[in-house]
């Protein structure tokens, strides 16, 4: 069975993987959203208005799940380690161009040194407790990177990066948001930036201290990131 939070609450799907129908006339099938799930065909009926949760029974595999991925757009999916599967819109604008420009600066550091890899939000990362997440921006150290074939890189990363970077968009609550980041450090992340643009601070997370927030024009790295300096006057510029 699949269970859907739709804007009145948990909407149940009527029957197993191959038949859906939707219960309430205000949900929107997205086209295309077909995977092959335990061999079988099934279209995915989305609420109008995402994100929302959806809940398999029994849950995907990481292969099912990650194919699930490959066979959906115009949507961003992600999993929680109880095998939620949370359905997010594409950025807006303003977002899309403050995430280019976070992008364009952690690129640029690392063109200096060329050592690990640097990640965009369209990247899924396979973590130790079972979810799976996509960060705005992300980078691997080159000692994370050992043991990782080139087909494997090229899917689903099952490594958590030592920097993760998440972005708040004008749609997100901050207690959600700091939540995400939590399960980030939860899970091995060595250092964690949340911007917060409607604010402009940078909320900083580290291993075994609560997160501090810097509002300089520019937020210095730490750690894997030792040397990195985010200009924060360019993000805010994206938002004005």
């Amino acid at each position: 069975m699949v269970f859907l939070a739709g804007p009145e609450g948990p909407v149940t799907y009527r029957s197993a993987v191959r038949d859906f129908a939707p219960a309430e006339s205000d949900y929107a099938t997205i086209e295309d959203a077909v995977w092959s799930a335990r061999r079988m065909q099934a279209f995915v009926e989305i609420p109008v208005l995402p994100p929302r949760s959806i809940v398999l029974h029994p849950p995907l595999s990481d292969e099912e799940f990650e194919n699930l991925c490959e066979r959906t757009e115009f949507v961003q999916l992600e999993r929680t380690k109880e095998g939620t599967i949370r359905v997010n819109v594409p950025a807006g604008g303003t977002t899309g161009e403050g995430n280019s420009e976070i992008i364009r600066q952690l690129r640029n550091w690392w063109i200096r040194h060329r050592r690990g890899r640097v990640y965009d939000s369209n990247t899924g990362f396979f973590l130790p407790d079972g979810s799976m997440l996509s960060p705005d921006a992300a980078y691997l150290t080159p000692e994370q990177l050992v043991g990782l074939s080139q087909s494997e890189l090229s899917r689903f990363i099952r490594r958590a990066p030592a920097f993760v970077v998440e972005l708040r968009s004008p749609s997100d609550r901050l207690a959600p948001a700091a939540e995400k980041m939590k399960n980030w450090m939860a899970n091995g992340v060595q250092v964690g930036w949340l911007i917060d643009p409607e604010d402009r601070q940078v909320h900083i997370y580290e291993p075994g201290a609560p997160p501090r927030i810097d509002s300089s024009p520019a937020v210095a790295g730490s750690g894997p990131i030792a040397g990195f300096l985010l200009d924060t006057t360019e993000i805010w510029r994206c938002y004005e």
